[in-house]
């Protein structure tokens, strides 16, 4: 395989003063990273490696021109001389790369999480504790030049350009929407009086940047909130910032207070190219795609089409940093493949923490997780072929040690093949093909259906031990009758009756309830009837009533604990997955107490309260327990053995941890 397969997405793009090497940008991910002076050179590293990796052009995490912009306490700012020479370390990175990279730059207004917020009026967000003050008249003007302030320090900084972030639900999207909006001043009104603010910021951004600066502008293209723009006035708008001196627009999708999943794993694959069209064909600048674009295949069939003029993935180039090389050698299959699990990305994010990636635990930690070739080759043993196996065996033999992996199982992948058979994450099948595929062309020796014992592995320099976990089974009364399930014999294959009852409601309960009650790959169209996503054209926004199908079962989700129902759900995606089950009828009881279980059903207690399920099925979804039974043989034959992932601790499905796990013992092995 050639780069041929890519021509379109790997062809460069002439912006007039400058030229893209191809059509991959790198959209703006808030890392963390950029919040303190002193992470810079972490920043620079992280931006460098995708550089390298041949992106054409990249996008920082939005940068405040004001402190009133700040979207924490502190955060990060772009308003002094200062901040810009800072850059230096940042910039000169990429372009000892060849690359090319832009300043996003975000005021959070309402979505500001400080007590000194300013918006457009003073309508408090639903996602920030803080209520804004509605920016004065003067206020206003001088917020924007304080943007084109910001541009040009941007340019001091050696940046190429500038995002100027329009969408999403922040500042500029808070003028623009009369649900934000309720200025009776020149900047609201009406919807040109709404839309004065982007364009005048973008005018005075180029008036101060000059004509050779890239001015990208994310432009919202479904806001999925009500009392939102109609597309007639996006498209107004769009032209009006093209006059402006808009160079190309990137697309944003939904604000962050909209009840419309538009990143998570059960979003069709490119979901919402068809809207990126639909601007392309308004505007005579180059248009680009975002959200759930991960593959070259794909990337290259939007562009063909003519839905886009360039394509944005943020989190896949978390995930791999050669993404574009890889694609361009024809190295395709070693594409490790974001699955928008959002788990150590906008999770960590949002949870002031550092943004890495589940499969890739080296992203935003360049300079401090490495993986150098080893000076001793040694042979290891790695038992268990989970996320933890695989990670393990892959990096050891990535840094030249001889490695054996050894499979109980007829298939590699643990819990995770599980959750790869789970409706809306069938993506996560192709975390397995890459192992599959890194297996052979690394030379690990993959032994399955052998269950190792110690004899097997005491001719072995060290251990890995990532046996995994097996469900717990309950002490309930009747917890063997034929009509009771483990999670692992539904998923592979085993039958429910009509009426089912889950006992267990964390992430493995869950996904056990979308298991029952949807069909693996759902079409885009379905998709969106059932979230009430439409044409803009139609109706403002893009939002739409939702279409609501019959359940193909009762189902009953049942949890011990007295606290809401999937509250250790990740912060960017349980609320989706809660929201997808309250829209299927499931009934949700908490404080459950099991009392036994019979040919009649499952008999609970909830409070004083006893009541008997009539269901078909009992699917046991209440943890696991670690499987290590032989530590202390192989350590007794004098084997350093190593305990990793559900072997050292059982918790659920946790992958994120297991392939950090694994892959910071390879890097010190």
């Amino acid at each position: 395989m050639t780069a041929t397969r890519f021509p379109t997405l790997l062809s460069p793009l002439d912006l007039g003063h400058t030229v893209l090497r191809n059509r991959v940008v790198m959209g703006s991910m808030h890392t963390k990273l950029e919040d303190r002076e002193r992470d810079l050179p972490k920043l620079a590293a992280f931006f460098a490696e995708r550089a390298k990796g041949g992106v054409g052009l990249m996008v920082t995490g939005g940068y405040a021109p004001t402190w009133r912009g700040w979207l924490s306490p502190f955060g990060s700012t772009m308003a002094t001389g200062r901040h810009a020479d800072a850059h230096r370390v940042v910039t000169d990175a990429v372009h000892e790369h060849d690359g090319k990279i832009l300043l996003q730059v975000l005021h959070a207004g309402r979505y500001s999480y400080h007590p000194f917020s300013l918006g457009a009026s003073d309508k408090k967000s639903p996602i920030t504790p803080f209520r804004p003050r509605a920016m004065s008249t003067r206020q206003v003007d001088r917020t924007v030049s304080s943007f084109a302030r910001a541009a040009q320090l941007a340019k001091r900084a050696g940046y190429d350009g500038v995002e100027i972030m329009g969408s999403e639900g922040y500042l500029i999207n808070q003028f623009l929407a009369a649900r934000t909006n309720d200025r009776t001043d020149a900047w609201g009104g009406s919807s040109a009086a709404r839309m004065r603010f982007p364009i005048e910021v973008v005018r005075r951004t180029r008036d101060l940047v000059g004509d050779d600066f890239i001015v990208q502008y994310r432009i919202s293209l479904l806001d999925l909130v009500d009392n939102a723009q109609s597309w007639d006035e996006t498209v107004e708008l769009a032209r009006e910032l093209q006059t402006a001196g808009v160079s190309l627009f990137n697309t944003g999708i939904g604000w962050h207070e909209a009840r419309v999943p538009t990143i998570v794993t059960s979003v069709p694959a490119g979901a919402f190219t068809w809207v990126t069209r639909k601007l392309r064909d308004e505007v005579s600048i180059p248009v680009i795609a975002s959200n759930r674009i991960n593959r070259p295949e794909s990337a290259e069939q939007i562009l063909a089409a003519g839905d886009a003029d360039l394509v944005s993935m943020a989190r896949p180039l978390l995930a791999d940093a050669e993404w574009v090389g890889k694609a361009a050698q024809g190295r395709e299959r070693e594409i490790i493949t974001c699955i928008a699990c959002n788990q150590a990305c906008l999770d960590h994010t949002f949870g002031n923490q550092r943004a890495t990636c589940m499969l890739n635990p080296r992203a935003g930690f360049e300079t401090e997780l490495v993986l150098l070739p080893t000076r001793t080759v040694k042979r290891f043993a790695v038992v268990g072929a989970g996320p933890a196996g695989l990670a393990a065996a892959v990096e050891l033999a990535g840094r030249g040690h001889k490695v054996d992996l050894f499979e109980a199982g007829d298939t590699i992948g643990g819990q995770f093949r599980l959750a790869a058979r789970i409706p809306g994450k069938e993506e996560f099948a192709r975390t397995l093909d890459y192992y599959r595929h890194m297996i052979e062309i690394r030379g690990v020796t993959l032994h399955l259906g052998t269950r190792a014992g110690v004899d097997d592995l005491a001719g072995f320099d060290e251990v890995v031990l990532a046996t995994g976990v097996s469900p717990r089974i309950p002490a309930i009364p009747g917890v063997d009758h034929p009509k009771v399930l483990t999670y692992q014999q539904l998923i592979d294959g085993a039958p429910a009756g009509d009426r089912v009852a889950i006992i267990g409601a964390g992430g493995i309960g869950f996904d056990v309830g979308e298991f029952l009650l949807h069909d693996s790959d759902e079409s885009a169209e379905d998709w969106m009837l059932r979230w009430g996503v439409t044409d803009p054209a139609t109706s403002r926004g893009g939002l739409a009533t939702k279409v609501k199908t019959p359940a193909r079962r009762e189902v009953h989700l049942l949890q011990r604990k007295d606290t809401g129902l999937g509250k250790g759900l990740g912060k960017t995606t349980g609320w989706v997955h809660r929201a997808t089950l309250k829209d299927d009828g499931v009934q949700m009881l908490r404080g459950v107490e099991y009392l036994r279980i019979d040919d009649e059903g499952l008999h609970i207690a909830v409070g004083e309260v006893r009541r008997t399920l009539a269901v078909d099925t009992v699917v046991l979804a209440a943890g696991q327990i670690s499987v290590r039974e032989l530590v202390a043989p192989i350590e007794e034959r004098g084997v350093r053995v190593h305990v990793i992932g559900g072997a050292d601790v059982a918790a659920e499905l946790d992958a994120k941890r297991a392939i950090k796990q694994a892959t910071e013992l390879a890097a010190r092995l």
